[in-house]
């Protein structure tokens, strides 16, 4: 079985050790810690009369992004429903004028002359009733 080894490293000196550590130049956040001394605020622990405000802060950006979060959500919901409206409109459209071309006379006598019934060549008369008939 093979055993577990992990290199050692040894310590670089003289004129490697300065190509090897010199990075290309300081960073943004260790130049801003630097300019802010952060390490200042830290030494005597953590400091509790900033919590509130601090907290405060918490708290609005996380209603800020549940507010962003929500009016996101109601708009996919409002192109959604905007979509299904035309969609629906569409459909009341063609079954309107599929139902108005249905109801023409000549394509209600063409559907019943199936049943065996004929349209009527004789137009409609009125019945005159006298009041004294009945």
């Amino acid at each position: 079985m093979s055993e577990n080894k992990f290199k050692v490293l040894e310590p670089v000196r003289g004129n490697e050790a300065k190509s090897k550590a010199s990075a290309p130049g300081p960073s943004l956040f260790s130049g801003l810690e630097k300019k802010m001394k952060l390490e200042s605020y830290f030494e005597e622990g953590f400091p509790v009369q900033y919590l509130p405000k601090i907290l405060f802060v918490v708290l609005l950006s996380l209603i800020y992004i549940s507010n962003t979060h929500f009016a996101e959500k109601t708009t996919r919901k409002i192109d959604r429903l905007q979509s299904d409206v035309e969609d629906l409109r569409a459909d009341y459209t063609t079954l309107k004028a599929d139902i108005m071309y249905a109801s023409k006379q000549s394509e209600v006598a063409r559907r019943v002359k199936e049943l065996g019934l004929k349209e009527s060549l004789n137009p409609p008369f009125k019945v005159v009733v006298d009041r004294s008939e009945y």
